[in-house]
């Protein structure tokens, strides 16, 4: 057997030489692999441009990379599972990831009711748009709709952003209608109730005092790189545990960045070492994401999604139209109008193809995790 430092000096120069002991076997073929595709995969997400950071299409693309890294990591394992068996400290180690996997259910569950809530948000921008439709002629009639909508949009939002701070959460109800909202209009207050309230009732699968700033905390506890006495113990099988553990964690930070959901904290330390491959592109991300969330437009947001900023930006320009706009309209106004309806339906049109299909994606990583783990389990106590 090589010594200790041998080992870690092959297993950890992941540009070059290899995990000498195992030299043509299988195991080092897949390992090799693992860590280039998960570098690959994370390279292409680190290359999208600013402007398409956390867009709907971009959270699209890191659930898929989420999902291809899993399968492959299922797949090592299972093709390996002896080895499990055979080197003590894995069951320790493949014991943890899966208590890991466990914690990010929960973060599932949180991101599809936001999904949800961006759903309740989508169709009052398309009140607005039907309200403010030029097909026939606009008056005050429809101007009071869509501001009644726009209203109705505002209050929703800021309820989100209240959720969002912890010391919020004593207050979390399980409807828009809130019993402290005295100093609003109680009018605005019954509508808003009944817009919102049996969506919220039903959906949220979350307790009331849940945290995803905690649970993330939880998520990436203890973790830590794999030592060089583990690499050889575990025939490196350490590293993909290792590997699949920190992008289990920053996928489920950047979820909770981008959608919204109760108490979203996003001040989890993350680090990890630059040998590994993987590793640039993902610190890189971690670290324009952090950027973003401290930008003055974005600071107080309910989600850092591309989309939700559009939404927060038409609706706060249809609005300032309709507090201005005078009757009959003008033809520069009729067309002004125009346009931002254009631009709501653009932001319609983009949450229409991309939350159904991320939804769909979030329930497999959901899934995939639980599948993942009753396998590991079976593996574990010798069973498959």
């Amino acid at each position: 057997m090589r010594t200790t430092a041998e080992f870690q000096g092959s297993v950890l120069n992941l540009r070059g030489v290899q995990v000498h002991s195992m030299e043509g076997s299988s195991l080092e073929q897949e390992l090799d692999l693992f860590q280039k595709h998960v570098t690959e995969r994370f390279l292409e997400l680190s290359s999208v441009e600013s402007g398409e950071l956390l867009s709907l299409s971009w959270v699209r693309k890191l659930l898929d990379s989420f999902l291809c890294c899993q399968e492959e990591f299922r797949v090592i394992f299972h093709n390996h599972r002896a080895q499990v068996l055979k080197h003590p400290p894995l069951d320790r180690m493949v014991g943890e990831f899966f208590e890991r996997g466990v914690k990010a259910l929960d973060v599932c569950n949180a991101i599809r009711d936001g999904i949800e809530q961006i759903r309740q948000w989508q169709k009052l921008l398309e009140i607005v748009i039907c309200a403010l439709d030029q097909k026939r002629s606009i008056g005050e009639g429809q101007f009071r709709r869509a501001k009644k909508a726009l209203v109705d949009l505002a209050i929703g939002m800021l309820d989100d952003k209240e959720s969002n701070s912890s010391g919020s959460l004593a207050h979390r109800n399980r409807s828009f209608g809130r019993n402290n909202n005295g100093s609003r209009d109680h009018h605005h207050s019954n509508n808003q109730h009944n817009s919102f309230g049996h969506f919220r009732s039903l959906s949220w699968s979350v307790s009331r005092n849940w945290s995803a700033a905690r649970q993330l905390q939880a998520i990436g506890n203890n973790l830590s790189p794999p030592k060089a006495n583990d690499l050889v113990a575990t025939n490196g099988l350490a590293l993909p545990i290792y590997t699949m553990s920190s992008i289990l964690v920053f996928v489920m930070w950047a979820l909770v960045a981008a959608i919204p959901c109760q108490d979203r904290g996003l001040g989890i330390h993350f680090s990890v070492p630059r040998q590994y491959l993987w590793a640039a592109p993902v610190v890189a991300l971690h670290e324009r994401i952090v950027e973003e969330s401290k930008k003055r437009e974005r600071k107080n947001t309910s989600g850092l999604l591309k989309e939700i900023h559009q939404i927060e930006k038409c609706a706060r320009v249809i609005n300032e139209l309709a507090d201005s706009v005078q009757f009959p309209l003008s033809e520069k106004t009729g067309e002004e109008v125009r346009q931002r309806v254009q631009d709501v339906s653009r932001v319609c049109e983009a949450l229409k193809d991309g939350l159904d299909p991320m939804e769909r994606q979030v329930r497999e990583v959901f899934h995939r995790i639980v599948r993942s783990r009753t396998e590991g389990l079976d593996t574990t106590h010798g069973r498959g």
